[in-house]
C-alpha cells in the first residue's frame, strides 16, 4: 500500500455563526433585567460605550455629526448609530419616552414601598433565635443546633434521632427530649418527623386532643382527602356532626408549618411592555425604567481621527463591538414591539373583553405576520411579559392550541380553562360537577365540543381536584 500525503483544494458551503450574530440572538432572549445587567457589563468591559444621563446638547450633536466623516472612513454602515442609537425615534410617538409614561397612567416601579422592606427571616434563623431564647441547658442547646439544622424547609427532620444521636454523641432518648421542646417552638409541629406528628402536636397544643382525633389522624387521612365522612362516622362510631367538628378542627392545623418561612427571595415581575387602551385603539409602550441608554465616547473616536494613538487595532474592534452591540438592543427593541402588535392585533378581543375571549395562536401566524422566522418569535416571547387591561401575562400564554366549536369555528385552550374554572366555581359543594357533566355544560352552554378526558387533563393543570374530593357534607 502507497501512502502519501497530498494536499486538495475543496469548495464547500458552510453556515457558520459568527460571535455577532451569537450575540444578537442572545439579546432577544434575554428579559427586561437581564438585558439591563448585560449594558451594565458592557459598559464595563468596553471604553468606547459610555452611558446618556440626558438628552445631548447642540454642540455634542455637532460633535457627533463631525465623528461620522470618521466612521465613514472606516467603511462602518452603522454610523446612524452614533447618536445614543436614538432609543425612542425608532418606534415613533408611542415609545417609551418620559412624555408617554406621564401621558398615560403607568405605575411607577420607584414608589414600591415593599422595595425598602428587610428581609424575610428563614426558618433556621427563626428556630435558632427561639432556641438562644428558650430555658434550655448548653448540652441542649447544642443538641438542638444540630436538630434544627437537619430540618427542611417545609419543617420536617429530614434525620432519624439515631442519626443525630450518632453525630452529637449523645443517647437518643436525650436527642427526643430536646426535639419534642423544639416542636413546640413557632411554628408548632416544626421538627416532626411526618404529618400524624406534624397534626397531633398542633392538636395537643391547641387542647382540643381527644382519642378520636388521634384515630381520624392515625387511620382515616385518605378517607378524610375524599370527603368521606359517613365513613369515618361509622367506623369510629360516633354521629357524623362530630365527625364534621373534627373536620373543621383538622382542617385548620398546617400540614407544612415550615412554608411560611421562605428561604428565597420573592420574585417581582416587572413587565417588558405596557398594552394601554386609548381611545378606540390600543397603546404599546416599551418599559426601559432602569434602563441604561448607551452611546459611543466621543473621546476615543477623536483619538482615531486625529491619528496620535497606540493600540488603533484595539480601538476599532472595540468601536465596532460596541456599533454592533447598540444595533443588536435597537433591534430587539423593534422585534419585540412588532411582536407585541401583531399578538394585541390577533388577541384584540382578548385585550377588549378578558380571558374568555382568547383565540387560538401559533408562532407561525405571528411570524408571517411581521415577516420574521419562528424562531425569533420564541426566542423573543421566552422570559418577557406585558401588562395589560386584564393583569399581567407572559408573552407565551397568548400562544396555544385550539378546541372546535359547534358553529366551526375554534376557541382557545386557555378560554376553555377559564370556563372549567367558572363552572367548578359555581357548582354545588355537595355535588360537585363530574368531568363528563362539564364537558356537557360546555358543549350547551358554549358550543365547545369537547371530550371528558380533555376536561380532566385541564382541570388538573390548573391543579383543581376531582369530583370526589370537591364533595363537602354540611
Amino acid at each position: 500500500m502507497n501512502l502519501q500525503l497530498k494536499q486538495n483544494l475543496k469548495l464547500t458551503q458552510q453556515l457558520i455563526m459568527t460571535p455577532q450574530l451569537q450575540q444578537a440572538i442572545k439579546l432577544l432572549q434575554l428579559s427586561r433585567v437581564e438585558l439591563a445587567q448585560s449594558v451594565q457589563q458592557a459598559l464595563q468591559e468596553n471604553p468606547l460605550l459610555e452611558e446618556v444621563e440626558e438628552e445631548p446638547s447642540l454642540d455634542e450633536q455637532k460633535e457627533n455629526r463631525d465623528i461620522q466623516k470618521y466612521l465613514t472612513k472606516l467603511k462602518i454602515d452603522e454610523k446612524t448609530l452614533l447618536k445614543s442609537a436614538e432609543w425612542e425615534e425608532y418606534l415613533g410617538y408611542f415609545s417609551s419616552s418620559s412624555k408617554m409614561m406621564r401621558e398615560f397612567e403607568i405605575p411607577d416601579e420607584k414608589a414600591n414601598l415593599e422595595a425598602f422592606c428587610a428581609s424575610k427571616p428563614t426558618l433556621e434563623s427563626h428556630l435558632m433565635w427561639q432556641l438562644h431564647l428558650s430555658d434550655f441547658s448548653e448540652e441542649e442547646i447544642k443538641v438542638g443546633e444540630i436538630i434544627i439544622k437537619h430540618i427542611n424547609s417545609s419543617g420536617y427532620l429530614d434525620s432519624t434521632i439515631e442519626e443525630i444521636a450518632e453525630i452529637c454523641k449523645k443517647d437518643p432518648k436525650f436527642v427526643e427530649k430536646v426535639l419534642k421542646k423544639i416542636q413546640h417552638f413557632d411554628p408548632i409541629g416544626v421538627g416532626s418527623r411526618d404529618l400524624k406528628e406534624c397534626l397531633l402536636t398542633q392538636v395537643k397544643f391547641l387542647g382540643k386532643y381527644d382519642e378520636n382525633i388521634e384515630q381520624i389522624v392515625n387511620n382515616y387521612l385518605s378517607l378524610l382527602e375524599k370527603r368521606d365522612y359517613n365513613t369515618i362516622s361509622q367506623k369510629l362510631n360516633i354521629p357524623l356532626e362530630q365527625v364534621l367538628e373534627y373536620v373543621e378542627i383538622i382542617k385548620n392545623l398546617d400540614p407544612k408549618p415550615g412554608n411560611n418561612f421562605s428561604e428565597g427571595n420573592t420574585v417581582y415581575i416587572s413587565p417588558d411592555a405596557y398594552v394601554v387602551k386609548y381611545e378606540d385603539d390600543f397603546v404599546i409602550i416599551l418599559n426601559e425604567e432602569g434602563f441604561s441608554n448607551i452611546k459611543i465616547n466621543n473621546y476615543y473616536l477623536s483619538l482615531l481621527e486625529n491619528g496620535n494613538v497606540k493600540d488603533k487595532e484595539y480601538i476599532e474592534s472595540k468601536l465596532k463591538d460596541a456599533l454592533w452591540l447598540i444595533k443588536s438592543i435597537n433591534q430587539r427593541q423593534k422585534t419585540l414591539y412588532k411582536v407585541i402588535k401583531s399578538i394585541v392585533k390577533f388577541q384584540r378581543e382578548f385585550f377588549e373583553k378578558g380571558i374568555a375571549y382568547l383565540k387560538p395562536l401559533v408562532l407561525r401566524d405571528v411570524a408571517d405576520d411581521i415577516e420574521v422566522h419562528e424562531s425569533t418569535v420564541s426566542r423573543i416571547t421566552t422570559n418577557k411579559y406585558i401588562a395589560t387591561p386584564h393583569g399581567i401575562f407572559e408573552l407565551k400564554y397568548f400562544f396555544n392550541s385550539g378546541l372546535s366549536k359547534n358553529d366551526g369555528g375554534e376557541i382557545s385552550s386557555e378560554s376553555v380553562k377559564f370556563y372549567i374554572k367558572d363552572l367548578i366555581s359555581q357548582e354545588d359543594p355537595k355535588k360537585p360537577l363530574s368531568d363528563q357533566k362539564i364537558a356537557q355544560l360546555l358543549k350547551e352552554k358554549h358550543g365547545i365540543d369537547i371530550a371528558r378526558r380533555t376536561v380532566a387533563k385541564y382541570r388538573e393543570a390548573m391543579g383543581i381536584p376531582s369530583s370526589s374530593k370537591r364533595k363537602r357534607l354540611f
